[in-house]
């Protein structure tokens, strides 16, 4: 069901939208976000940015 709640949240965004840089910095997140998976996923990961498994409870590779 639709909370009540969210229509509010959504009465209040209508009537005092965000402010420009607001918009372009969420944008600007979802781009880095999205490059960096699209790199990861297309390209590969760098070795040097993986984690190495260390402790008691990790597998000798």
């Amino acid at each position: 069901m639709f909370e009540l709640r969210w229509l509010l949240r959504a009465k209040r965004w209508a009537a005092r939208p965000p402010s420009t840089q607001r918009v372009k910095l969420v944008l600007g997140i979802i781009a880095v976000v999205l490059l960096i998976g699209g790199v990861e996923h297309f390209i590969g990961w760098p070795d040097w940015m993986s984690v190495e498994a260390t402790g008691r409870n990790s597998i000798a590779r």
